[in-house]
């Protein structure tokens, strides 16, 4: 278990994670106060401003800093309400299938037997099929909706979790403090929760925030087919599949938000980077 102090002095020193968590403070103020920062509703079609570059004037003289798309909306309005629900949909399916692996990977690494094998071959068969096309699949039989996709990718990434706690939790049962609680008549559901799952929280917490990034992609890689967030919702891969057919008339359209997108996978994977670096005790002298 890694002590609190010693880990926050560690991150105030790792410049990796100080420039990544002024990145990721920026997207969250962005997506928790997009009401108060768009100039603009993210719904309100105005036709004779369409396609209007950077900078330009709306028809009624406001200006449009990052233009505007094919129905007249505001792009950077769009972007920050994207921002929101793309980390609202990471958030919650990531906690999901965080919840749902780590309590599989528990009962498989402490139990074994029977229990491991069942929980294993699941991981190993859903990890056979491409996850893309899985997630489609279940969409298609579901239905295209907000609540769908969360619950979609949720049950769709907690392979990793399942493995990684399972293996910490097949090398923690052995130590002489787990064989100590035993002996003083500690029963499993104590142990598992006050002496095996506090132990493995280094490498989830690393986990967790590169998973964030993957959801956010798959999320935006779904919404750009057209089986996740459905228009008019504003979502980052929506408006990319909505600009495909302007690439050569209006750059913007597609460019900032593409931008966007980057720029949240880059400041969570550089911040997962550093959480590693800083939690991983052989990367000490490194």
């Amino acid at each position: 278990m890694f002590e609190r102090s010693n880990v926050l002095r560690k991150m105030r020193k790792n410049k990796m994670i100080l420039f990544s968590s002024i990145l990721l403070a920026i997207t969250i103020f962005c997506g928790a106060f997009a009401n108060f920062i768009a100039p603009f509703s993210p719904y309100e079609q105005v036709l004779e401003n369409k396609l209007k570059p950077p900078l330009s004037r709306s028809s009624d003289q406001r200006i449009h800093l990052l233009g505007t798309d094919h129905l007249g909306r505001d792009v950077l309005t769009r972007i920050l309400y994207g921002i929101r629900l793309s980390l609202i949909i990471g958030i919650l399916a990531v906690t999901i299938s965080a919840c749902f692996g780590v309590i599989l990977g528990l009962i498989a690494g402490y139990y074994g037997g029977a229990f491991d094998d069942v929980i294993m071959r699941m991981a190993d068969v859903q990890l056979a099929i491409p996850l893309i096309l899985l997630a489609i699949l279940i969409i298609v039989v579901l239905g295209s909706s907000i609540n769908v996709l969360i619950l979609v990718i949720g049950f769709t990434q907690w392979m990793a979790y399942a493995r990684v706690v399972r293996g910490e939790t097949l090398s923690l049962r052995e130590k002489d403090f787990i064989t100590s609680a035993r002996a003083i008549g500690a029963r499993d559901l104590r142990i598992i929760l006050h002496y095996i799952f506090p132990n493995t929280l280094s490498s989830l917490m690393v986990l967790i925030t590169l998973n964030i990034a993957t959801v956010i992609v798959l999320e935006a890689g779904l919404s750009f087919l057209g089986l996740g967030v459905q228009p008019p919702d504003p979502s980052l891969g929506t408006m990319l599949s909505e600009s495909k057919d302007y690439l050569n008339r209006a750059w913007w359209f597609n460019t900032f938000p593409g931008l966007t997108i980057m720029m949240i996978i880059l400041a969570i994977n550089l911040f997962g980077d550093g959480l590693r670096d800083v939690l991983d005790p052989r990367l000490e002298n490194y």
